[in-house]
């Protein structure tokens, strides 16, 4: 079962939680925090694969977990990092996050990897709260939840002469002929249903791989027979190849055949209408056929045609050996626009504050923000030296001044996530 397309839920590992000990040893007077840290949680990679053509492994498991940091121990250990989960998917899977649109990788090499979801940190111990001022920290920290995102997984494949055109124009019968696949023909519409990839061989040079999309028909740009899933495949051509039934065997004739093709890519993406493109004559061995190629040359003097026909094999040489050289001359063009990439997106959090304060209601107020959010997940309530130690950072923050000017006063609700604190203007830490 070919499939391009998917949307998974990913949730990476958490991290393991800080412990809070204290040397216990015989002879040893007043021994000192010795809680280990926890270990980061687990990643989640996806990892490029030659060996796999489609998605489908994917479609079985929909929602993907990382394994948990362990927990910090005594004796200063600190808990292992959670194993990474790696995802395996084809050479030419596009990974976007599902919310914003924009693109986390493009997994073009065999072996290529990236981080898609990081693993939560894990929480510090008491040990690492140390101090001059405080030699003994009853304080340590929960691991923090790991990275959750909703992503989209596009494969389009890796081919360097995309052949589009209508269905049963004789392009299965061309790559037939050219490389060594053999596609399902018949002479029905709609025959060929996924693409099929072929490798063509040049006597004394390198290969180069051709793509057989199935059919495209009039108002494929917008979805009609499936034709915008089967055109996201040419997006990686160095050349487009429009394949024309000379024999104008179902009614359209050889120019309205063309017209129709080259609107059809202009609407679905400029990069792909202005990429280089040649026009393949095909089923020349058919008697009409010569009197259409001299109307078609006509109307595009300017456009590269070549002859050929896929059952009588003339012109086949000549083909091969003229996509080669235009494939020699052609740089891969990039698919996509660096803005496109998160790692592009670029957020300057300098001069703005890591927090937001909203009033609920006369006595209320919520706020938010992620740093301050990690913060409360990070922080064990369980004691009143962690309970201090998390106002305190509110504090130097600038919460409380800002609470204070929006009208805040003593037994106010100030809450952060679901947890709810009461406001003391005058508490001294």
């Amino acid at each position: 079962m070919f499939l391009d397309e998917i949307i998974i839920k990913l949730e990476a590992g958490r991290g393991g939680d800080g412990c809070t000990s204290f040397r216990h040893e015989k002879f040893v007077e007043m021994g000192g925090p010795d809680g280990g840290n926890g270990g980061n949680g687990g990643n989640i990679i996806f990892k490029a694969d030659e060996g796999l053509s489609t998605l489908v492994d994917l479609k079985y498991n929909r929602k993907i977990k990382g394994n948990k940091g362990e927990n910090g121990k005594g004796a200063n250990r600190t808990g292992a990092t959670g194993e990474d989960v790696i995802i395996k998917v084809p050479v030419g899977t596009t990974v976007k996050d599902e919310e914003t649109g924009l693109i986390i990788c493009d997994l073009v090499k065999n072996g290529e990897e990236c981080v898609v979801a990081k693993g939560g940190r894990g929480g510090r111990g008491n040990a690492s709260f140390k101090s001059n001022r405080n030699k003994a920290p009853k304080i340590s920290e929960y691991g923090l939840k790991g990275e959750e995102r909703e992503v989209k997984c596009e494969l389009k494949l890796l081919a360097d002469v995309g052949l589009l055109g209508f269905p049963s124009v004789g392009k299965s019968s061309l790559i037939s002929v050219i490389s060594a696949v053999k596609p399902k023909i018949a002479d029905y519409h709609f025959t060929t249903l996924v693409p099929n990839l072929g490798v063509v061989s040049v006597p004394g040079r390198s290969s180069y791989v051709v793509a057989d999309l199935p059919g495209i028909i009039e108002g494929a740009s917008e979805g009609v027979g499936l034709g915008d899933k089967f055109l996201k495949h040419a997006t990686r051509t160095k050349i487009i190849a429009f394949v024309l039934d000379m024999s104008e065997h179902d009614g359209l004739s050889v120019t309205e055949q063309y017209d129709i093709l080259k609107n059809e890519l202009k609407n679905y993406s400029e990069k792909l209408y202005n990429k280089r493109s040649v026009i393949i004559a095909n089923k020349m061995d058919v008697p009409v056929s010569k009197e259409n190629l001299e109307k078609l040359e006509s109307a595009y003097s300017e456009e590269e045609i070549i002859e050929t026909s896929a059952v009588t094999r003339d012109g086949i040489k000549e083909l091969i050996l003229r996509l080669k050289n235009i494939l020699d001359e052609e740089e891969q063009a990039e698919v996509y626009d660096k803005d496109e990439f998160e790692s592009y997106v670029l957020y300057e959090f300098k001069n703005e504050k890591p927090y937001e304060i909203k009033k609920e209601n006369e006595h209320t107020y919520i706020i938010s923000g992620k740093k301050l959010e990690e913060l409360l997940h990070r922080t064990r309530f369980n004691s009143d030296e962690a309970v201090l130690k998390f106002a305190s950072k509110l504090k130097r923050l600038g919460i409380d001044e800002e609470l204070k000017n929006l009208g805040a006063v003593d037994g106010d609700t100030v809450k952060i996530l679901d947890v709810e604190f009461t406001y003391n203007e005058n508490l001294d830490y």
